[in-house]
């Protein structure tokens, strides 16, 4: 299971509302129409349509969002360009799934509805009255929901499945962080605004917007707002945010950047086709370097794997792992030896037994779902790029030091993120580009060349 990706989108139910920020009032533009009451083409794309109501649907979701953020609001009418420009790579993303005969049924959307009210510690029922309570119908809930299992369906097809990483980059890679030996113990806070170059000719006028866009965060205003603002990044609706980062977790030219100044706090720079903007608004003591010896957490765990096909739909898979799951839950049946009647991994033969895990030896998902099992549990079914899974954890123990395999395991691991990170946008703007798009308000085409 090394080096796959993560897989399944996550999602939660909306937070109660938080107190209006400085730009609510902007917000109250945003708020949703009936469909039909405006039912202008905004756009085309390709041979589809994005019209106003969808267009301020999504603008009000994401307005209430921002608020919840404490992101000061951008002008709408750039806050209307942003979400038009992420609704029609979205368009052309879901166009692409079509083509290729992705579908997500109607169990599938039902399952993970059923999930994330569950994660929330709602009913269904609940779930639907808190959307409707944010101005979000049910129906639109439900269809965004299928849009991002199908597109993270086809990312994983046509990105994640074709990540390859050589023995040598591991070689490389570890060499190149001897060489800053300590430095990954520090972790960075980091939001970004991103800026792409759509042409030679255009470079020039992109780095004078990103070094325009840096000196107003140098007086003053809010970073947040003006990566939700200009930047064209995926975080730009979460004000650009990337978290706290130490400098073998962020693409090279970020770290490069930070390492030749390390005491600034505003940094422009450029890497392929795009200019970028950099805040560091604190720095910490991280946890033990990740490459580095000590402690290490390690758990036993077992797993149930089954895959999807045709003879076995994917509601089918779910349906038959949870009642695996109530059978060991009620004590009815053992874990081990429901693995040895039904699950297809190599594992089946010794009762799913993984034996003992560290940190990076599995895909994020299954880590993910294993770290919030206690011994004796066992989870939900956890899709990864393998099939779906149950995982139970057996017991767990600290042992006093790492292992070299650790050691290339956690560089594949950084390895993989940075060349998927990459992947993932090159695939996005290809989607994008290759697509017709015709913008006819011409307001909005106007922000959107700005």
């Amino acid at each position: 299971m090394d080096g796959a990706a993560p897989s399944g989108p996550v999602y939660t139910a909306p937070a109660p509302a938080a107190a209006p920020a400085p730009a609510a009032e902007a917000a109250q533009s945003a708020a949703p129409l009936e469909a039909g009451e405006l039912d202008r083409i905004i756009a085309v794309v390709n041979n589809d349509v994005i019209t106003e109501h969808e267009l301020e649907q999504r603008v009000h979701t994401v307005a209430i969002n921002l608020r919840r953020q404490n992101i000061q609001l951008p002008p709408m009418e750039l806050l209307r360009a942003q979400v038009l420009e992420r609704l029609i790579s979205e368009r052309a993303i879901l166009q692409r799934a079509r083509q290729t005969g992705i579908r997500v049924d109607d169990q599938m959307v039902n399952a993970s509805i059923e999930q994330i009210a569950r994660q929330n510690n709602l009913t269904v029922e609940e779930l639907r009255q808190r959307l409707l309570a944010d101005g979000v119908t049910f129906p639109a809930f439900r269809n965004e929901i299928r849009d991002e299992i199908t597109t993270q369906r086809l990312r994983e097809r046509e990105v994640t499945e074709k990540i390859e990483i050589s023995e040598s980059e591991i070689d490389a890679y570890l060499s190149e962080q001897a060489g800053f030996k300590g430095e990954d113990t520090t972790e960075y806070h980091v939001e970004h605004i991103f800026l792409p170059v759509g042409t030679p000719e255009e470079n020039d006028s992109v780095r004078a917007a990103a070094e325009s866009l840096a000196d107003r965060a140098r007086k003053g205003e809010e970073f947040s707002s003006l990566a939700a603002s200009f930047s064209r990044a995926d975080d730009a609706m979460q004000g650009g945010e990337l978290g706290w980062k130490t400098l073998s977790d962020l693409p090279t030219p970020f770290a490069e950047a930070i390492r030749k100044n390390p005491n600034e706090t505003y940094y422009v720079f450029n890497s392929q086709r795009a200019w970028h903007v950099l805040k560091v608004s604190g720095k910490r003591d991280g946890v033990q370097a990740k490459l580095g010896s000590g402690p290490v957490e390690q758990t036993h765990a077992r797993h149930i794997l089954m895959f999807v096909s045709d003879i076995t739909p994917e509601a089918d898979v779910i349906r038959r792992l949870n009642d695996i799951r109530s059978r060991v839950e009620s004590g009815e049946a053992d874990f081990a030896t429901m693995a040895r009647l039904h699950s297809v991994d190599s594992t089946a033969t010794r009762g799913g037994d993984l034996g003992w895990l560290q940190p990076g030896d599995t895909v994020p998902d299954f880590e993910a779902a294993m770290a919030k099992l206690k011994p004796g549990q066992v989870s939900e079914p956890i899709r990864t790029p393998y099939g779906y899974h149950l995982i139970q954890v057996v017991e767990r123990r600290t042992a006093k030091e790492g292992n070299p395999e650790r050691v290339r395991v956690a560089a594949r691991q950084a390895i993989r993120q940075k060349k998927l990170n990459e992947a993932n946008y090159n695939w996005e703007r290809e989607l994008r580009d290759e697509a017709y798009v015709e913008i006819r308000d011409p307001q909005l085409k106007e922000a959107l060349r700005r």
